[in-house]
């Protein structure tokens, strides 16, 4: 669904602009510019990124809204990717908290996808957070846009949170970015005879934090990130 924007309301960041997130400009291949759509300064606040399936569970649902509700209430800004399922929940979560959000689309400002969530693209730029894309006006939700796009989606982040993954996705994707990035990794234990659980309890094995409770994350303090997480280092795209 494409729709009429006031393109006056679209600030162009270039990589060598000040205001360009220093999170951002640090990470391998980083977007030569952005545009975006709202409040500029969340780029440089403290946020996690919450991520995981589109067809997601109720269980899956319930928790990417709570999580993305209880770190909104505890000032972090809530990162995700605007897709059906644990993103959309996440975002919901934050704006309910009345706290702040950043989407991260596929495809350019102009074009609401998926087509449903015209509303929820409204709520967030109404509770001041930020609609962002490296896509030029116009630039449809192809395919290839979304692996592309989660490299953004945990570079902007402190820490990225899985909320149900299964084996082979583009969840993972971006947990290999974070990785790359060097970012906090938390997981959601999920049932283990769930498809939508089988990339959690994998991420939790393999070093993963895992976070049954909001403070498994605000009070995250003390381990050594850059010493975990060996297995992953040949986890092919």
């Amino acid at each position: 669904m494409k729709i009429n924007l006031d393109k006056s309301k679209i600030k162009t960041i270039e990589i060598e602009n000040e205001i360009y997130p220093e999170k951002l400009r640090n990470i391998y291949k980083p977007p030569k510019k952005i545009y975006l759509l709202g409040n500029e300064k969340l780029l440089n606040q403290k946020s996690i990124a919450i991520i995981g399936c589109r067809d997601c569970t109720k269980y899956g649902m319930e928790n990417a809204y709570k999580f993305g509700y209880e770190l909104a209430k505890e000032n972090f800004c809530i990162i995700s990717g605007f897709a059906r399922g644990i993103d959309t929940y996440s975002h919901k979560g934050a704006i309910k908290a009345k706290g702040k959000t950043i989407a991260v689309l596929g495809c350019g400002l102009d074009v609401i996808y998926p087509p449903e969530n015209i509303e929820l693209y409204k709520q967030i730029l109404i509770n001041d957070g930020a609609i962002i894309s490296e896509y030029p006006l116009g630039s449809k939700p192809e395919k290839y846009h979304f692996p592309e796009r989660n490299r953004i989606i945990s570079g902007l982040s402190n820490g990225v949170l899985v909320i149900e993954a299964k084996e082979k996705s583009g969840t993972m994707i971006t947990v290999d970015f974070a990785l790359e990035q060097g970012r906090e990794v938390y997981a959601v234990p999920g049932n283990i005879s769930s498809d939508n659980s089988y990339g959690t309890n994998e991420l939790i094995k393999e070093g993963a934090i895992p976070v049954t409770g909001v403070n498994d994350i605000v009070g995250f303090r003390d381990r050594s990130f850059s010493d975990k997480f060996v297995i992953f280092g040949d986890r092919s795209r």
